[in-house]
């Protein structure tokens, strides 16, 4: 270091000699090559320094470490979650950019009012919050989480308006379009029929024929008039009232009404419970509905086969919730068909009304529960009923 300083020194004082010559040079040549010799002596002794500069390593900006990379992505992901979420400690932090444009201007018309539902909430469910574009439906989750001995609460707010949107206007349009071939399938023959009918009346001897055409007349009106029933028992179901059911007492009658039949033709109808004292909370009536609606559909599936077979098994799933299925082993629910089956007015079958299912499904809800088509790995059809 100290021979360093010295030979920077050194080279420092010939470069000033160099400058103090060559300004008092003029035009002597003589002087001028002096100065340049003093200039070249002063590189010279200062090259070893440069050359010495160089080979120092430059400091370099340790990395991260693999935390701090870990933590900074995992922000990143979360940041453009599509969900508002946000931490509840003693404040309320927004933790997603949803979250932050939602009381930014152009999200909900009161600041105030979000934060007054999430600082009070104490359960999840369904929020309608007012925005500057309208009233938008939320599903409001609540979790509370303990992180270094401190109690927090991480909130989310999931979206649901376009999609629910989207599944009504879907829903409209598929009603819609079963509405419109029945009701055409009735008006277009009564059209013509009328017309048929009016030509008639003027032609003499043509009474029998009259009569064949008033006859078809009336035959589809009554089946117009047999659709909108149909129609109004599926939209004006009753409330359900909810009591404590026993499920043994339940498949004991189911089987005592509907095994005979099975057994007629060849077959078997087979009630199982996993558990003798398992009870339910539902409508007694409307499970009674439910579960003769899918036996009966059991039973036009397997019309055709030699061994007719029926399985109503009661269980308890993983999580712990009551399942009821319904299962045979007819021929299965055709391919393309799950989505559609549901759908009022809906059917594979020739004459059939298509409003079993859907009544199904209207009481497992109204029940608060849920009904599901599912393919078992051996033939047929199973239909499961969780509550």
């Amino acid at each position: 270091m100290g021979s360093e300083k010295v030979r920077l020194l050194l080279a420092a004082l010939l470069w000033l000699a160099a400058g103090s010559t060559a300004a008092l040079a003029g035009s002597s040549a003589r002087v001028w090559s002096g100065a340049v010799l003093l200039m070249m002596s002063g590189i010279a002794v200062a090259w070893p320094l440069s050359r010495a500069r160089a080979r120092i390593p430059l400091p370099v900006e340790p990395a991260p470490p693999p935390d701090a990379r870990r933590l900074a992505t995992l922000q990143a992901q979360l940041e453009h979650l599509p969900v508002a979420a946000w931490l509840k400690s003693d404040t309320l932090q927004p933790l997603t950019s949803r979250a932050r444009r939602l009381a930014a201007p152009g999200g909900v018309r009161e600041v105030a009012r979000l934060h007054e539902l999430l600082d009070t909430c104490e359960r999840g469910g369904p929020v309608v919050l007012e925005t500057e574009r309208g009233g938008e439906r939320w599903q409001l989750q609540r979790q509370t989480l303990a992180v270094d001995g401190t109690e927090q609460t991480l909130l989310v707010m999931v979206p649901l308006e376009s999609e629910l949107e989207s599944e009504s206007l879907r829903a409209w349009q598929q009603l819609l379009q079963v509405l419109t071939h029945e009701i055409m399938n009735s008006l277009t023959p009564i059209k013509s029929l009328s017309l048929t009918a009016q030509e008639l009346l003027d032609e003499p001897g043509g009474k029998a024929e009259l009569r064949i055409a008033l006859d078809a007349i009336a035959r589809r009106a009554e089946h117009l008039s047999s659709f909108v029933t149909n129609y109004r028992k599926v939209s004006q179901w009753p409330a359900p009232t909810m009591t404590a059911v026993d499920l043994q007492a339940l498949f004991a009658r189911l089987q005592q009404a509907v095994a005979p039949a099975w057994t007629a033709r060849g077959g078997a109808a087979v009630f199982e419970l996993a558990s003798p004292s398992s009870r339910l909370l539902a409508d007694e009536g409307h499970l009674d509905q439910v579960l003769l609606a899918l036996i009966h559909n059991s039973e036009q599936a397997t019309s055709d086969q030699p061994d007719p077979r029926l399985w109503v098994q009661a269980r308890q799933s993983r999580g712990g919730r009551l399942q009821i299925v319904v299962r045979d082993n007819g021929p299965g629910v055709p391919a393309g068909v799950e989505r559609k089956m549901f759908l009022p007015f809906f059917s594979t079958r020739e004459g059939g009304h298509g409003i079993g299912l859907t009544v199904v499904r209207q009481l497992m809800a109204g029940m608060g529960g849920r009904v599901r088509h599912v393919r078992p790995l051996e033939r047929g059809a199973a239909f499961v009923l969780s509550f």
